[in-house]
């Protein structure tokens, strides 16, 4: 057995999304690796950032539009992704109706309500809006309503389509929503990575080497469960939720391919999303994918199998 080695980690959220974080603590696969984890709240973006980039954590998962943005605005930013565990967009455009023929251009004409608890979903569909020739500001959006919300005004046909993520498509489909254009389709757009500082990763790579060995064999472990498996081991973790409905929730996520089978993050998807994120103004350059991205831990897990 390896000498224990010890990392602090601040939970980005707790989304049933972060399923394969939960899943590395509840199969022992950190453990398995000589790596105690510590799970500790994150104080939320911005401040997680800045508590990172000044060492008091060790490592916090986020989106890469996190770092992105870090970089942008901080030339000398120390923030280092390390490996991709989401690398499909989340959510879907849920309709109160079935329309299996729906296309984006049909948006404009629609009671539509957009994401407004996180920034990335609604930045990634208006470049897809985009892409289809819609100006995204002139799209007559519901904006300031939580998810929650929404999938109430689904329900009683005070909406049309709205932009959620799991539970919440669940929830919707089970109340008689239907799942209209999950985001996934896209393809590979990086959505959450393990995030460092770069002096740190440099000076002791040990435990970081440990974290992706078992998150590798987390998401190796997640490709072959069934969801049901995989809502029995994480569901303490989401004590209020039915368990049917995190069973489905996780069902429909693996179906679309959301995770990783594999922490490299490969520039495809880091692209896609910096695309967007430039395109919406949020970033004011393009941050080079070399300043935030080191995949070299990610590549020798794989490699090692």
């Amino acid at each position: 057995m390896p000498e224990l080695m010890q990392l602090k980690l601040f939970e980005n959220y707790r989304f049933v999304l972060y399923a394969p974080f939960y899943a590395a603590h509840a199969i022992g696969a950190y453990a398995d690796e000589g790596l105690d984890v510590e799970l500790l709240p994150s104080p939320g973006p911005g401040r997680a950032e800045a508590a990172l980039a000044a060492g008091e954590v060790d490592v916090v998962w986020m989106g890469p539009i996190r770092v992105m943005k870090h970089h942008d605005e901080n030339p000398a930013s120390p923030l280092l992704a390390f490996a991709e565990v989401v690398c499909r967009d989340p959510f879907s455009l849920v309709g109160a109706k079935p329309d299996p023929q729906f296309r984006l251009t049909e948006l404009p004409r629609l009671r539509f309500a957009s994401v407004s608890e996180v920034p990335t979903p609604w930045l990634c569909l208006e470049q897809d809006l985009r892409d289809v020739g819609i100006a995204p500001a002139s799209l007559p959006r519901i904006a300031g309503r939580t998810m929650a919300e929404n999938v109430a005004a689904l329900s009683n046909s005070a909406l049309d389509v709205a932009q959620l993520f799991e539970p919440f498509v669940e929830q919707a489909v089970g109340a008689g929503g239907h799942v209209w254009l999950p985001a996934s389709a896209r393809g590979r757009t990086s959505y959450t990575v393990f995030v460092t500082r770069r002096e740190r990763l440099a000076a002791d790579p040990e435990p970081f080497r440990r974290m992706v060995r078992a998150i590798y064999r987390t998401q190796r472990w997640i490709a072959a469960e069934p969801p049901a498996g995989l809502a029995a081991a994480i569901a303490d973790y989401f004590p209020a939720l039915d368990r049917g409905v995190l069973t489905r929730a996780l069902a429909r996520y693996k179906q679309q391919g959301v995770w990783g089978r594999d922490p490299v993050l490969p520039e495809e998807g880091f692209d896609r999303l910096r695309r967007a994120l430039l395109g919406s103004g949020f970033l004011s350059r393009e941050v080079p994918f070399a300043e935030c991205v080191d995949n070299r831990l990610a590549e020798a897990a794989v490699a090692q199998g």
